[in-house]
């Protein structure tokens, strides 16, 4: 049995739990340790006590490199009771410092494996500290055997050209883990119209942009009831002045907390129409490329996404003849996007997005597997060569 030290950027991120649950349905035992960043039950795993390695804080650069350096000096007696593990997994760049640090613990050649599935916008910037912020990715990477990355518009436009590292790609979409049987693996039936209540749009999982929020109370406020907004999930409330005051004042919006996934999905975009599958949050870079938790949930339950023209969702979208794309983010642009919304229209738009196979939104247990296989061959072998980024949009590798 394939035996994985993960290391989490934030213990309570509902993501890292389904990357867990993943790797234990694909037949491997996992040591899980990491930050924490707030409090979250719901990310609770059966069976997996994680490591606590310090507490991290949202926007705070400065006090996360501090926590990262006291981490890696108290990482010897935080993993006394650890065994040698066959692969270590590094969710983002402050855990692939740690993972290198539990490296040379464990003798000097233990596989690295990078998760990345955001770019730091620091890692973007053009002056002094970007540059040293990709340099010390590239140091930290030189002997990551796998750089696991869940959109190609990541590779194509910063691995590839920025990052300065050489290594095999696999690209892990941010699909719904589903581990039953694949027969049962049908579409939500389409929401049926609702001639006594308004449309609702549901923005879940990280809530983290601003913008969003004030286009979307704007809009709402505009029609006059005939939308709903229903957030759900963790808020960055860092990035807000006062997000649950803000809920409070919205005659057209509510909050209902966190979720458990997979295992909330089905009941709660059973309440909505559409999905807000937009993200303005670093505009133009992470936000324009990545391919959200929250696209692949809708559409796995039959839900019509909204999407912003322009950006890598909209492309995967537009390919697939799926959604509503906005055109620019004002709320005159919204509200001719969807204030002409009725029964038929939306049957129709909910038809596309069940016509699509359902592998397209689902990650199930036979996925795992490979997965799992995939890591098991990197630990097994030695260093293969790396695949130049520049061929990696022809022949990303693994599952997708």
């Amino acid at each position: 049995m394939l035996q994985i030290l993960y290391f989490a950027q934030d213990l309570a991120d509902p993501a890292v739990r389904r990357r867990i649950l993943m790797l234990k349905a694909g037949g491997a035992r996992v040591t899980l340790a990491g930050f924490r960043r707030g409090a979250n039950a719901l990310a609770a795993i059966e069976g997996i006590d994680p490591i606590e390695l310090g507490t991290t804080r949202d926007g705070r650069f400065a006090q996360r490199v501090s926590a990262i350096t006291k981490a890696c000096l108290s990482l010897p007696a935080k993993l006394r009771a650890v065994g040698r593990p066959d692969l270590i997994i590094a969710r983002n760049l402050d855990m692939l410092a740690v993972a290198n640090k539990a490296v040379s613990m464990f003798g000097g050649d233990v596989p690295i494996v990078y998760e990345c599935l955001d770019i730091h916008r620091l890692l973007l910037r053009k002056d002094v500290a970007g540059r040293a912020m990709r340099a010390s990715e590239a140091y930290l990477g030189r002997n990551a055997r796998l750089l696991i990355t869940s959109s190609p518009a990541f590779v194509e436009h910063y691995f590839r050209p920025l990052s300065g590292l050489e290594t095999p790609v696999m690209l892990l979409e941010n699909k719904v883990l589903e581990l039953g049987d694949r027969d049962c693996l049908q579409v939500s039936a389409a929401p049926t119209a609702r001639p006594d209540g308004p449309w609702r749009i549901g923005w879940f999982g990280a809530l983290r942009c601003r913008k969003s929020l004030e286009l979307l109370s704007t809009f709402s406020r505009r029609m006059e009831g005939r939308f709903e907004i229903v957030l759900r999930g963790r808020p960055a409330y860092s990035e807000f002045d006062d997000f649950d005051g803000f809920i409070r004042n919205e005659p057209h919006m509510t909050f209902h907390g966190a979720y458990r996934s997979p295992e909330d999905l089905g009941a709660i975009y059973d309440e909505i129409d559409f999905t807000w599958a937009i993200d303005f949050f670093e505009e133009g870079q992470n936000s324009k490329w990545l391919l959200p938790n929250r696209l692949y949930e809708g559409c796995r339950h039959g839900r019509v996404p909204i999407a912003m023209r322009g950006t890598e969702t909209a492309r995967f979208l537009a390919v697939r003849g799926l959604g509503f794309l906005l055109d620019e983010p004002e709320p005159d642009n919204l509200v001719s996007l969807l204030g002409a919304v009725d029964a038929n229209s939306h049957a129709d738009a909910c038809g596309r997005v069940a016509a699509c196979n359902t592998d397209t939104w689902v990650f199930r247990h036979t996925d795992c597997e490979n997965l799992v296989r995939r890591l098991s061959a990197i630990a097994s072998t030695a260093p293969e060569p790396a695949t130049p980024l520049s061929q990696a949009r022809q022949n990303e590798g693994g599952l997708s």
